[in-house]
């Protein structure tokens, strides 16, 4: 066993786990965090990822997780077609050690440090604090009567989506427009695509996410077509170093209210009912109930095929799958998982103090 006993043996490793600990102690000051790499390093990092990579048509991201996947599965399979011996195990387990701890850097990095910046609410001076029930009740309300008035307005204009890629137009346009009010969600170099692998992704319970490794937002196409503007807009936030999955909504939101576009004033309304009508559930189960018999007849009528979408691509997996994801968002400084989604919420109660309408 001298070849463990060897100092060359734990260089590589450790001097690797000694930068992840200085990055991750580095994210300890959100202030450094928040104006030095997410104001001056990171735009220029997501930058370039999007300028080599958006004029691609395809999602490299897509590809190079699924070659990632076979080089696995093929190195597995080599491992074990020959006879197992500790040397070999403890040989395989330093390589994938490294490989892992290499690529986590990069994605700490290219992004991830954004998970520990101070964010949206200190470019915007907008704080949300806790929320009693009346404020969610109010602002519940107010979401579905904005809800279903675009719904009515699209159908008395005979308006739709088009194809996901007009959709990826508009949405990097209101981006265009929202940055004259808020600098920091200028976007330039568009780069957003449908995933590869979307009916895959829907099993999982993807609608998106972003690539870290190559700048592209990804968006799920097998959903409901009112689903996918707001969906963008969400992974816009993130190529903006927005990390947290709330404030990239929040972004999100604020980029469609800064256009004039009922198709996807209707798709961010949508998606915010469902969190607040949620939230509202919990706490008032009989105003909740009232919200949803108020909707418009349209709106219930995209809430049925959402709601059958979700069914048709249940599957034993997905469970885990949003566990683990759950996880991962607990391990990045989002201490509630996968429900952090959902604390968009106390983002729409604290605009609507301040400004006083959403």
């Amino acid at each position: 066993m001298q070849w463990i006993q060897n100092k060359k043996w734990w260089f590589r490793p450790l001097i690797l786990l000694l930068v992840v600990i200085l990055l991750h102690v580095l994210a300890l000051w959100p202030w450094f965090i928040e104006n030095v790499y997410s104001a001056y390093i990171y735009p220029p990092i997501a930058y370039i990822l999007r300028l080599l990579t958006g004029w691609i048509p395809f999602s490299i991201g897509d590809v190079l997780y699924g070659l990632a996947i076979i080089w696995v599965i093929a190195k597995t399979i080599k491992f074990f077609k020959h006879k197992p011996t500790w040397k070999r195990f403890a040989l395989a387990i330093r390589s994938f050690t490294v490989k892992c701890l290499w690529m986590y850097i990069i994605f700490l990095l290219l992004w991830a440090l954004n998970y520990y910046r101070y964010g949206i609410g200190y470019k915007m001076h907008l704080f949300p604090d806790r929320y009693n029930t009346e404020d969610l009740r109010i602002v519940t309300a107010q979401i579905r009567e904005e809800l279903n008035a675009n719904r009515k307005l699209m159908d008395s204009l005979h308006l739709n989506y088009g194809d996901s890629k007009n959709i990826f137009k508009q949405a990097a346009g209101l981006y265009d427009v929202a940055k004259t009010t808020y600098p920091y969600l200028n976007y330039p170099n568009h780069s957003v695509k449908k995933m590869l692998a979307g009916d895959i992704g829907s099993y999982g319970g993807f609608l998106g996410y972003y690539n870290p490794f190559t700048g592209e937002a990804q968006v799920n196409a097998k959903m409901p077509t009112f689903i996918i503007p707001f969906t963008t807009c969400h992974e816009i936030g993130h190529q903006l170093g927005f990390a947290s999955e709330s404030e990239a909504s929040f972004a999100g939101f604020l980029a469609v209210k800064s256009g004039n576009l009922p198709q996807f004033n209707y798709s961010a309304y949508f998606d915010m009912f469902l969190y607040a009508n949620s939230e509202l559930f919990s706490r008032d189960s009989v105003a909740a109930k009232q919200n949803v018999q108020q909707l418009d007849t349209l709106v219930k009528k995209d809430l049925n095929e959402y709601k059958q979408y979700l069914k048709d691509y249940r599957n034993p997996l997905e469970p885990l799958l949003t566990k683990l994801y759950g996880n991962y968002l607990k391990a990045h400084n989002q201490p509630k998982g996968i429900e952090s989604y959902d604390e968009v919420v106390a983002w729409l109660i604290a605009y609507y103090k301040k400004y006083g309408s959403l």
